[in-house]
C-alpha cells in the first residue's frame, strides 16, 4: 500500500541495483571493475523493461486486482528505471572499450548491434516519459510507445546472443511469460470468436 502513495519510495527501490553497481565499480580494484557492472545494468534495463510491458496484458486477464492496475498506473516509472539503466550500460561499455575504432570494431557482432538498436530506441522513449510530451503528443506518444516491442525484441537477440547458449536460456526465462501475454492479449482482441452481430 505504500507504494501505492509515495512514488518516491519506488523510485529509492528501482535505483538500489544501480547503487549497488555502483559501489561495486568504486570498490574495485582489479581492470575488470567496469566490466563488473555491464551486466547488472543490462540485465536490469531489460527486466525493467519486461515488469512495465506486462502491465496492459495483466489488466486484461486479472481484471478489477489491484495489482495489475498499480503497475499499469506506475509503468512510466519502470520504462524510465529501464532507460536509465541501459544509459548506464551504455556508457559503461563505451568508457570500457576507451576507442572510437574499438567501438566500430564491434559493431557487426550481433550482440553489439541488437543492443545499439535496442538502446537507440530507448532514448526517445525516455526523453518523451515526462507528462508534457504525453499531452503535447496526443495519440503519436502512444504510436512512439509501440517502438518498445522493437526494443524489446532486439533486447532478448542482445541478451541470447551474449552467452550464447546459456544466454538464450536466461532470455528465455525472462522474456518468454511477457511473449506469453502478449500472445494472450493478440488473440483476445484479434482472433478470439465472437458472437455474431444479431445474434
Amino acid at each position: 500500500m505504500l507504494l501505492r502513495f509515495s512514488p518516491y519510495l519506488l523510485w529509492a527501490l528501482l535505483a538500489l541495483p544501480g547503487f549497488g553497481a555502483l559501489m561495486g565499480i568504486i570498490n574495485a580494484t582489479g581492470p575488470d571493475a567496469l566490466k563488473d557492472a555491464l551486466h547488472p545494468t543490462d540485465e536490469f534495463a531489460a527486466r525493467f523493461m519486461i515488469i512495465g510491458m506486462l502491465a496492459s496484458p495483466l489488466v486484461l486477464i486479472f481484471r478489477g486486482w489491484r495489482g495489475p492496475r498499480w503497475l499499469m498506473k506506475n509503468r512510466r516509472y519502470f520504462g524510465v528505471a529501464a532507460f536509465f539503466y541501459a544509459l548506464a550500460h551504455t556508457v559503461i561499455y563505451l568508457v570500457d572499450l576507451g576507442s572510437l575504432q574499438q567501438i566500430l570494431n564491434d559493431i557487426p557482432k550481433l550482440y553489439i548491434w541488437t543492443g545499439w538498436i535496442a538502446f537507440l530506441i530507448f532514448v526517445p522513449l525516455g526523453i518523451t516519459s515526462s507528462d508534457y510530451f504525453v499531452r503535447a503528443m496526443g495519440t503519436k506518444w502512444k504510436l512512439l510507445q509501440r517502438t518498445t516491442y522493437v526494443a524489446a525484441v532486439m533486447t532478448l537477440l542482445h541478451w541470447a546472443a551474449l552467452h550464447e547458449w546459456g544466454g538464450v536460456s536466461a532470455a528465455l526465462v525472462h522474456f518468454g511469460p511477457l511473449a506469453v501475454l502478449e500472445a494472450y492479449r493478440v488473440w483476445y482482441w484479434y482472433l478470439r470468436p465472437r458472437p455474431a452481430r444479431g445474434a
